[in-house]
């Protein structure tokens, strides 16, 4: 194991996170905010004293990273991210409990949007900024960023290409150009392109600027943190439709846009994610308008709470126009389905992803016929390409994780004496980092009731999710830490 080239990353990775609280410590000092100014002042000191220690020490070393070292610097990077990341909500005093923070900022930078505060409107605006923030960083990925600015050896196909396939969501991570470093900058000018543009239409409906640019970073990411109480419910119908358009483009798989770029849209257009994606999407908009249909003053109105709130779940960004915890059963059961599947894999989006669930049906299905006509050579085709037995093995190991964490995570929280439904919507919305669950955890509630032992394991289930699992069960296994 390379530790002192882990060390490395892990101390740039902290030094990216002082230079991205500069614009909420800037914000603080405009306001006039005392407690904020304090809270990343000290912050960024310590961060940045902890980043120099690092870097000192580990400055010699091999270069030499493997697969192994690129999954646990990864899973090491984002929780020493969010324990720092974490510090100015305390220091400031905004959040009085540690933990409380530590959920709150691993919450923001996987792009779950789970909360812990009830009052969200009574932070200052420093601390919204970062909370938003970490939802913008997080989605596409604070490694990959530092992929895309740095001139890293080992960039023709070294270990970046262990970084990115560890840290980017999806069963698998490919090169849209051949260097890796160009991959990291083609996905993050889009990113920035898109959220851009979000900013831009949100603006033009009036939105104020500050509103403007934390509603799009909690877009961008598909995080969901909002700045207001009732997230976006107090915003207009168009605001409402502008943030219901860009959630779902951040739900497709990046790659999508850059064939698009290059002109490449009959490629696009026979992609059988895409279309798995945009049917599900509009197939359940269809049922949920006629389920709640009657609920709301008009047609119009009960169209857009239902594109709105499956943009929000399928995509798993969490923002939330009406408490669809008062909906009939049979959406709630909608909702609850598109949870689990989450977006494309590719996107800034959570959950188990449309690309797997495909090839996992796709795989069921050959298994099937292989039951039925032993002798018959049977493939699993994607996009007309035939898929390798270890990727669909990969998915079937990811599924079996993916239920076990479920399970183990459902019954802990248990113990603080939930509804059953609470409990376990607050796994799976943590869990496929969508943010609100059902009853007590819905979108006109918070996560703040749970005890240390379960914000703990939802904090494990948010990692765990945003990750895709591995990087973070690596850590805690004792073959990782073996030499050799």
């Amino acid at each position: 194991m390379n530790y002192k080239m882990m060390g490395r990353f892990i101390a740039q990775i902290l030094g990216i996170e002082v230079i991205f609280m500069i614009p909420a410590l800037c914000i603080s000092i405009y306001c006039r905010e005392s407690a904020a100014i304090r809270g990343f002042s000290w912050s960024m000191v310590m961060i940045a004293l902890l980043a120099l220690g690092l870097h000192a020490l580990c400055r010699k070393g091999k270069k030499r990273f493997y697969a192994r070292e690129g999954m646990v610097c990864v899973g090491l990077s984002w929780i020493v991210m969010s324990l720092m990341g974490a510090l100015p909500f305390y220091i400031s005093r905004e959040i009085p409990k540690y933990i409380d923070c530590f959920f709150e900022i691993v919450s923001g930078f996987t792009t779950t949007g789970s909360s812990i505060l009830p009052e969200v409107e009574s932070l200052s605006k420093g601390i919204l900024y970062w909370r938003s923030f970490s939802h913008w960083l997080g989605g596409m990925g604070i490694l990959v960023f530092l992929l895309a600015i740095s001139s890293l050896k080992g960039s023709k196909g070294g270990y970046t290409m262990h970084l990115l396939r560890a840290e980017s969501p999806g069963p698998n991570v490919g090169k849209l150009v051949p260097k890796m470093k160009q991959t990291a900058e083609i996905l993050y000018v889009l990113y920035i392109l898109l959220t851009v543009l979000n900013i831009l239409f949100l603006l033009i409906g009036r939105m104020p600027l500050f509103d403007a640019v934390c509603t799009a970073f909690g877009t961008a990411g598909t995080g969901g943190f909002g700045i207001k109480n009732d997230s976006i419910a107090s915003y207009s119908p168009y605001l409402q439709n502008v943030c219901t358009v860009f959630m779902l483009l951040f739900g497709v798989n990046f790659s999508c846009y850059y064939l698009i770029l290059i002109r490449q849209f009959k490629t696009v257009w026979k992609d059988e994610e895409l279309r798995m994606y945009l049917g599900m999407v509009l197939g359940s908009i269809v049922l949920i308008t006629i389920n709640i249909y009657g609920m709301y003053d008009s047609l119009g109105e009960t169209v857009r709470h239902a594109a709105f709130q499956v943009a929000s779940i399928m995509t798993t960004t969490g923002f939330a126009t009406t408490d669809f915890d008062l909906w009939p059963s049979f959406s709630k059961a909608i909702l609850l389905c598109l949870m689990v599947i989450g977006a494309s894999a590719g996107s800034t989006g959570g959950g188990f992803k449309c690309g797997r669930a495909l090839l996992l049906f796709k795989n069921m299905r050959r298994n099937l016929k292989k039951a039925l006509y032993p002798r018959r050579v049977e493939v699993v085709c994607n996009n007309g390409q035939m898929m390798e037995e270890s990727v669909l093995s990969n998915i079937n190991t990811y599924l079996s994780a993916y239920v076990i964490i479920i399970i183990v995570s459902f019954l802990l929280i248990s113990l603080d004496g939930f509804s059953t439904t609470t409990n376990f919507s607050a796994v799976l919305a943590c869990f496929n980092n969508i943010g609100p669950g059902l009853e007590a955890v819905g979108p006109t509630c918070n996560f703040g009731g749970y005890s240390v032992l379960s914000k703990l394991v939802l904090i494990f289930d948010m990692l765990a999710g945003r990750l895709e699992i591995f990087p973070i069960l690596m850590l805690l296994s004792q073959s990782t830490w073996k030499k050799g």
